[in-house]
């Protein structure tokens, strides 16, 4: 970890200068891409320090909060872009729903298969807490739901009034994110208490000597420009690595930016996992993609309408099947209450398929 936060740092000014010296976009876009992961695991540490002075419960909640806001990021640029430049509109949006999605099945295919098969491989079967993973489980069931319906719906209002679809998106994302306030309401009021609970106050005891509070914000503060920097950079290259590399904006959504804006978010689940933490592990993996879907998607819908670019929840049928299929399995895996490696590695395989398809996906 320390090797990230500290020896990927060299990319951020490589990126910069390839940027407004004219290098390659391939290269510019594969430096930003690397100088974000320091960023965000910097971000991360200044996160997990100020958990320290805010308690377990709201802690949690501000890990999960910033662990996302990388990625976050990296799309509100990405709408931005779109807002500029209309023709960039559709591509940048499509960019931004594929992010979307490839957050989703980042967390609960690669990284909860990950997490569960190198766990299970040190420590055979893994057991935790089925009252929290399955409500994390209905509710991710919940969230796919109500990313699908305007899918499905959305089509067939489209061919009769354009203008209905964005207030149809506007109505969903106002409920969804209704549902996501009142599932931090029953998180913060639930008196019965976790082992989630008790895992973050453990990992908060060994952070008792850390930053003082003014630290903490000052490097989220200074941490958040850089990504911002980079992140301009990053869906700068974006048209000219799609045209360079014939690769389409959906692999570069789905597979390499939710990667890049989440790794140090990754990095913690699979450590925790290994240290035989599992419900952590698992709160952790579930409980951002249950952002991502029910927080990060509704508040994009309303930053585009902001920026002058209207952003619907408007999914195609391969990330609707994508999302459904990885939902199903995580659902299933995680509602008996243990787990062991053979199961992480079928989540892995899933994804595997999953990026080959949108790999092959012509452009």
């Amino acid at each position: 970890m320390k090797y990230v936060k500290y020896g990927l740092l060299i990319f951020v000014p490589i990126a910069i200068l390839g940027r407004y010296l004219g290098f390659s976009p391939v290269l510019v876009f594969v430096t930003a891409c690397l100088g974000i992961v320091p960023l965000a695991a910097w971000m991360g540490t200044a996160t997990e320090e100020l958990a320290v002075h805010t308690g377990p419960r709201l802690g949690g909640l501000l890990n999960a909060t910033l662990g996302n806001a990388a990625e976050l990021i990296i799309t509100l640029v990405a709408l931005r872009a779109g807002a500029l430049n209309p023709e960039l509109r559709d591509s940048m949006n499509e960019l931004v729903k594929a992010s979307i999605t490839g957050s989703i099945l980042g967390n609960v295919l690669l990284i909860l298969g990950l997490s569960i098969l190198l766990g299970g491989l040190k420590h055979g079967t893994q057991f935790f807490g089925r009252r929290h993973a399955g409500v994390n489980s209905t509710m991710l069931i919940l969230a796919v739901i109500a990313l699908a319906v305007p899918s499905f719906f959305g089509y067939a209002i489209d061919a009769v009034d354009h203008h209905a679809v964005q207030i149809f998106s506007i109505s969903v994302a106002v409920v969804m994110m209704l549902v996501y306030g009142l599932s931090i309401v029953y998180t913060f009021s639930d008196t019965g208490g976790s082992i989630v609970e008790e895992e973050v106050a453990t990992e908060i005891e060994h952070h008792a000597e850390g930053w003082p509070v003014r630290k903490a914000v000052g490097v989220l503060v200074i941490v958040t420009v850089f990504i911002v920097w980079m992140s301009e950079i990053l869906v700068g290259a974006v048209e000219p690595v799609v045209t360079q590399l014939g690769i389409s904006e959906f692999f570069m959504g789905i597979i390499l930016i939710p990667l890049v804006g989440n790794v140090a978010e990754h990095i913690v689940a699979v450590q925790v996992a290994i240290k035989n933490r599992m419900e952590l592990s698992l709160a952790i993996s579930l409980g951002s993609s249950l952002q991502i879907a029910l927080f990060v998607a509704p508040l994009l819908v309303f930053a585009g309408l902001l920026m002058g670019n209207p952003l619907t929840l408007i999914f195609n049928q391969f990330e609707l099947v994508s999302l459904i299929g990885a939902v199903l399995i995580a659902a299933l895996i995680a509602l008996d209450g243990e787990s062991n490696w053979l199961e992480g590695a079928q989540l892995l395989v899933v994804y595997i398929i999953i990026a080959m398809a949108f790999f092959f996906l012509p452009t």
